[in-house]
């Protein structure tokens, strides 16, 4: 899946935990969030802290643009998330272990790594299929 395709896709499904979803899908929408953080946080140092009274670039001048910004886009974390480890047949609780300080991201980026089950499984259809 192609990065633009994969950050649409996630779009689109904004909410939909039903599914599967590729790595390439899920990194992809990792990677856009990642540039996309520190795009936000370049322009509320900027631009944003000298209108709310802080130097520039200023430490502790608050990232009002970047909260907004990753407020809006953690639905669609969890969605895509979800999704991926219904692809390796886990159910989407699992996203949860996520909360287990250190030892649960570990889990959740050795299954997020992981290749998908062929082939349809519990949850859907391969996203990878061309059918």
């Amino acid at each position: 899946m192609a990065s633009i395709g994969a950050v649409q896709t996630v779009l689109e499904k904004y909410a939909t935990f039903i599914g599967r979803a590729s790595r390439s899908e899920l990194w992809w929408w990792w990677l856009f969030v990642l540039l996309l953080s520190l795009g936000t946080q370049l322009i509320d140092g900027l631009f944003i802290a000298p209108l709310l009274g802080f130097e520039v670039l200023e430490e502790n001048a608050g990232q009002p643009l970047t909260l907004i910004a990753l407020l809006a886009l953690l639905l669609p974390n969890i969605a895509v998330s979800v999704r991926r480890l219904h692809d390796i047949d886990r159910s989407g609780w699992w996203v949860l272990i996520g909360l287990v300080p250190f030892v649960g991201v570990l889990v959740l980026l050795y299954w997020w790594v992981q290749s998908g089950t062929n082939g349809p499984n519990t949850y859907g259809n391969d996203p990878l299929s061309k059918a």
